[in-house]
């Protein structure tokens, strides 16, 4: 280190950008999701029901 290097002020708060890290509504956990794949049957359950059964 150089003498000019310890007089400066060293930042205090490190602020990094938020749209780089993911948040847990991002994800299928977050939204109350269990880690399995979707089958079959969670499509069947999410058909609105104008769509009839078929």
């Amino acid at each position: 280190m150089t003498q000019q290097d310890e007089n400066e002020p060293k930042p205090r708060l490190v602020f990094k950008d938020p749209f780089e890290q993911q948040t847990s509504d991002d994800t299928d956990r977050g939204w109350g999701e269990s880690q399995g794949g979707r089958g079959l049957d969670w499509y069947l359950d999410q058909r609105p029901p104008h769509h009839g059964e078929k």
